[in-house]
């Protein structure tokens, strides 16, 4: 599949702007390619990473995943219910308390009402916000909201989990709880695609990685082999 994005230039002064609707009254429109051609499945039960120079598409391969776009040539076919873990508490509310932002969560990841409702006190409790169910999140930290954003996610029970840089945020003990978490879905036979700039974690999670380079797949094999390979190029 290829996506590629839309991309509208806007007249950087009221002046300009005026001039523009006057002489070109056209806004100049460019198109950029974020991913070239890109080809290939994820096994059940399998965990795959992805690595990539910012701005390779690695991100971009992920909200694809997760339905948030669509590819612009091509499909992607998933089968199963996805989690994304790749902006922890957005979509939350602030006006509405943990609980309520809970429920509302799990039924934006497709469960029901009832379902959601019947895991709001295990979303609470692992998320380690006891006695503060009833608060509203805006008097949250930030490292609370991504506790509760994490919770919410890997209790929608998902077949496919779509991990971005997770790993490198919140406290340490934050941090061990995902991978003990990331550890036990890889157990229960979970296809996993793994995002992270941290190539020791990749390394440890993984055993395929998929190498993105400007949009493009340079390689696809063994975790040892294509880490190698992408660390030689980096250090050139």
């Amino acid at each position: 599949m290829t996506k590629r994005f839309r991309v509208v230039h806007q007249a950087s002064t009221l002046k300009r702007a005026a001039l523009e609707m006057l002489f070109n009254p056209r806004s100049r429109v460019d198109h950029i390619t974020a991913l070239q051609d890109i080809d290939f499945t994820v096994a059940e039960g399998e965990t795959v990473g992805i690595v990539g120079r910012n701005g390779s598409g690695k991100s971009t391969i992920l909200t694809l995943l997760a339905g948030i776009y669509r590819p612009s040539f091509g499909c992607i076919t998933v089968r199963g219910r996805i989690g994304s873990l790749l902006d922890l508490g957005a979509g939350f509310h602030h006006e509405l308390t943990a609980e309520d932002n809970a429920i509302m969560a799990g039924m934006i990841h497709g469960l029901t009402r009832a379902q959601s409702l019947d895991r709001v006190p295990r979303v609470i409790d692992y998320a380690g916000l006891e006695g503060f169910a009833d608060t509203k999140i805006k008097h949250f930290s930030s490292g609370m909201i991504l506790r509760l954003g994490f919770s919410v996610v890997i209790h929608t029970e998902p077949d496919v989990l779509l991990v971005d840089e997770v790993l490198a945020v919140g406290d340490e003990t934050f941090q061990r709880k995902c991978r003990e978490t990331i550890g036990q879905f890889q157990r229960q036979g979970k296809s996993i695609v793994f995002v992270s700039h941290d190539l020791d974690t990749v390394a440890e999670v993984t055993r395929r990685v998929i190498w993105l380079d400007a949009g493009r797949l340079r390689m696809d094999g063994p975790s040892g082999e294509v880490l190698a390979a992408y660390r030689a190029e980096a250090a050139r």
